[in-house]
């Protein structure tokens, strides 16, 4: 039988949990809201010549509504939309913000050997994961060729501003784009004279700067656990962003098989390996979010070499029997030490 589906939770989001309340003449001010059917939330230390609340509110929200209106695949009037729907062999203009996370994307797509890809939305409509409602299935071995043929990071090119795709892609950048956005709003607010914040969209995070007193800002990592939410262990963050990407929090089962939303691009069909949940950090908010997936999809062995490789900041928590053991890297344990 289908078991019913579980909505992820990026271990990001409870970092609100661990801001506090602060006895300061510099007040710390919050905004929060809708975004990427998720929400957002913002925290910045008042200081003088800082803008107020309402005003960087509005700020961020036509940021969000601007991206979402070129990169929503749920909005059939958006770029990325339209880019979608046309047949193969054509191209399109298409704005900036789509444009950077393709070259994003097609380098975590070269650097990984193809276990990251933003063409696996024919995939994901297969097996039930394009959308709340939808019957979760396992597809038939035609069915999964027909959609394999439809995906394919080589078939994905930038000609100028224009993207081309030689085959009917589909492109679907969630696996990105929320920590793209959250690189763009940090931006933004250091342009309007906010040094000290902490921007966590949809669970995807950054933060610099300090919390009045002096002491940087803190999120929780949550171990993973079916049905609840259990802080694992806080780190500290100057400048870094955070992204957890797991498969137990969006998933079905299937005569006692877990199915989860995070594909494997190569064989086309949910990861079903031992790694639960990864955590990265990284400057780029943008690329902790896409690093994250891929070493989920790469698995608990060969994502722990990449991670080593790369001197990735990572935390891998594995799934061992009915539990769960965890493993850093050395620049994980270093940044969470305050050593960095």
């Amino acid at each position: 039988m289908l078991h019913r589906l579980v909505r992820p939770v990026c271990a990001a989001a409870l970092a609100a949990a661990l801001t506090g309340c602060f006895n300061s003449a510099e007040p710390v001010a919050e905004i929060t809201g809708l975004t990427m059917g998720s929400t957002y939330s913002i925290k910045w230390v008042g200081r003088e010549g800082t803008p107020p609340a309402a005003e960087v509110q509005a700020t961020v929200e036509q940021l969000l509504e601007d991206f979402e209106s070129v990169a929503s695949t749920w909005r059939p009037d958006s770029d990325l939309s339209r880019f979608n729907a046309a047949p193969a062999g054509t191209c399109q203009d298409m704005p900036e913000p789509i444009l950077d996370l393709v070259v994003l994307a097609q380098q975590l797509h070269q650097h990984s050997d193809g276990s990251f890809d933003l063409t696996l939305e024919p995939l994901m409509r297969l097996w039930g994961f394009h959308g709340a409602g939808e019957p979760r299935q396992l597809p038939e071995p035609g069915q999964l060729a027909e959609a394999m043929a439809r995906t394919g990071h080589e078939h994905l090119h930038i000609r100028g501003q224009q993207l081309c795709k030689d085959n009917q892609l589909e492109l679907d950048v969630s696996g990105i784009a929320a920590g793209y956005m959250v690189d763009e709003v940090a931006e933004r607010l250091i342009a309007m004279g906010i040094k000290d914040y902490m921007v966590e969209l949809t669970g995807e995070l950054k933060a610099d700067g300090e919390k009045p007193g002096g002491s940087p800002w803190r999120i929780a990592v949550e171990e993973p656990r079916d049905e609840s939410r259990v802080a694992q262990l806080v780190l500290p963050l100057r400048g870094y962003g955070v992204s957890t990407s797991g498969d137990y929090r969006n998933y079905f089962e299937h005569e006692g098989q877990r199915y989860s939303h995070t594909f494997d691009p190569v064989s086309g069909k949910p990861v079903m390996h031992d790694l639960a949940a990864v955590t990265v950090l990284h400057e780029s908010a943008a690329w902790a979010d896409g690093l994250s997936t891929t070493l989920l999809v790469m698995g608990s062995e060969r994502g722990w070499e990449y991670a080593l490789e790369h001197d990735l900041p990572a935390l891998f928590v594995i799934r061992q029997g009915d539990g769960f053991v965890s493993r850093s890297t050395p620049r994980f344990i270093a940044l969470q030490e305050g050593k960095e």
